[in-house]
């Protein structure tokens, strides 16, 4: 049985549909993605999402970042449809290009998500950034003036050392990180209370439909909101000027510029410990 036969019965049997045909897509590092055109069931196609060997808990996490953001009312997601430990199954967005104007409404949305105040950083249930699990203390830090102190030990440090481990990372570029660490309530900027984020904010994980963006594959978790806005601009976001300066209509963060780096280190780190190469050296200087 084909990989497509196999998701396309899966999905079916989920939603009680009558069969359907899988396609799969492009484009994912982690996870294989299908879009499933279901014959029977109410649903119409829907996408669906698979991972070989994915820890029990891994769609349950995401699922659950998702059911997050909808609940801010602040930014839209798709619909999740069903989720089981080996496929997570949501409803099918049709995607346009990019427009000016749809990249301010993504700028306002996320001013709005980052207004929503969260219990603590970090999340109360699993949490994983790519294939990697993410921790938050117990009992966990509520206090914004220990960011800084959560981000090393609980984000940075972890990564660094699979970098290391993996070797995905010189000696010389892993001491850089760690003296960063040591100092980094002096480069962390003003106390930021926890707000809810999406985590892993770049612009593949953004569907533009002509209308409204959806955010999909999030770490969504209590963070810092900035954290977001780095992410999409290093690693690229249309119309990036119409969406910062339409968030800073809102929500103005005065310094933003020279912190972006402290948090864009958090998913270099990550790509150093999944694909080594030049990540590595990213994270040093």
């Amino acid at each position: 049985m084909t990989a497509t036969v196999s998701v396309a019965e899966r999905v079916s049997g989920l939603l009680d549909g009558a069969g359907g045909v899988a396609h799969r897509l492009g484009g994912g590092d982690i996870c294989d993605g299908y879009r499933v055109e279901l014959s029977g069931g109410p649903d119409g196609d829907v996408f669906a999402k698979t991972l070989a060997g994915a820890p029990a808990d891994f769609f349950e996490a995401e699922a659950a970042g998702l059911a997050l953001l909808r609940s801010t009312g602040a930014v839209a997601v798709p619909e999740v449809l069903a989720v089981e430990p080996d496929v997570l199954v949501l409803d099918w967005v049709p995607t346009a290009a990019p427009s000016a104007a749809e990249a301010e409404r993504l700028g306002r949305d996320l001013a709005a998500l980052h207004d929503t105040a969260a219990p603590h950083y970090g999340t109360a249930g699993p949490l994983y950034l790519g294939p990697v699990p993410l921790t938050t203390p117990d009992p966990p830090v509520t206090d914004p003036a220990g960011w800084p102190a959560f981000h090393a030990e609980h984000r940075l440090l972890p990564l660094l050392r699979r970098a290391v481990d993996g070797g995905g990372i010189g000696e010389r570029d892993a001491r850089d990180v760690e003296r960063l660490c040591d100092r980094i309530d002096d480069v962390a900027g003003p106390p930021q209370p926890p707000a809810v984020i999406h985590g892993d904010l770049w612009s593949g994980n953004i569907l533009w439909t002509g209308d409204r963006p959806r955010l999909i594959d999030p770490a969504a978790q209590g963070g810092h909101p900035e954290a977001d806005l780095a992410f999409l601009e290093n690693f690229g976001c249309p119309h990036w000027e119409r969406v910062l300066g339409a968030y800073e209509d809102v929500r103005p963060l005065p310094g933003r510029r020279e912190r972006a780096s402290l948090h864009v280190l958090h998913h270099v780190l990550l790509h150093a410990a999944l694909f080594g190469g030049a990540y590595g050296a990213e994270c040093g200087g």
